[in-house]
């Protein structure tokens, strides 16, 4: 993984190593999109790419920024002509994730994470089983409905729906590498950096970033 604090070794344009993709999930009202971009602003060397949507903007939700939205009929345009690297219908409407905004930058050497549903996650998984993938869970169905109704955007029939979703969507969560349960925010932030930071020093990712160093220190070791 790319990190201010932790360059990648290069010997030139052939030397460069794919990028990590990682892959993050929760039901609505979990608090991913708060603790991924609280993540991010410590991690600038992963790129969040932006989904596209054929729902309406909420209140203060940006085009290009919070998502692409786009109209039904354009993205399912977009699905014939093969565009997206994952898509699902969710409540309804379409969300994906354009393969323009992924397999480029994994194929420069840049890490990329998706904010994505579990249908999305599992179409990623079988395009690339390597992927990290992670599951945000909310600390109880109390907590989940109360953060619901506090954001103050959906009407009583949408949060229901939403509720009785999150209730599917968590029974996907065993397909996923790791589980973090967002009790107090800062501490389940903290949580979700340190899977970043971890998979950065894997042995293998390690070896390969630093081939030469390891080579030099080991030079002349006969055991």
């Amino acid at each position: 993984m790319t990190s201010s604090s932790t360059p990648r070794d290069s010997a030139g344009p052939s030397s460069i190593e794919r990028g990590t993709l990682f892959v993050v999930a929760a039901p609505s009202g979990a608090g991913k999109s708060s603790m991924v971009n609280a993540v991010l602003a410590r991690e600038p060397g992963i790129a969040l790419s932006i989904s596209y949507t054929s729902r309406a903007p909420r209140p203060g939700e940006r085009h290009a920024h919070h998502y692409h939205f786009v109209d039904k009929a354009e993205f399912e345009r977009m699905i014939a002509a093969g565009d997206f690297f994952e898509y699902a219908l969710v409540h309804g409407d379409y969300k994906g994730t354009a393969r323009q905004s992924v397999e480029p930058q994994l194929a420069a050497g840049k890490d990329v994470l998706l904010e994505i549903d579990w249908q999305g996650a599992r179409q990623v998984r079988e395009k690339i089983p390597d992927a990290v993938s992670v599951f945000i869970l909310p600390p109880s169905t109390d907590t989940l409905e109360t953060r619901m109704r506090n954001r103050g955007q959906d009407s009583e029939a949408v949060i229901a729906q939403r509720l009785a979703a999150a209730q599917e969507e968590m029974s996907h969560a065993s397909e996923f590498d790791y589980w973090i349960v967002n009790e107090h925010f800062d501490t389940a932030a903290n949580e979700l950096r340190s899977i970043f930071i971890a998979h950065r020093l894997r042995r293998e990712a390690q070896g390969r970033r630093h081939a030469g160093l390891f080579a030099g220190l080991m030079a002349g070791y006969e055991p």
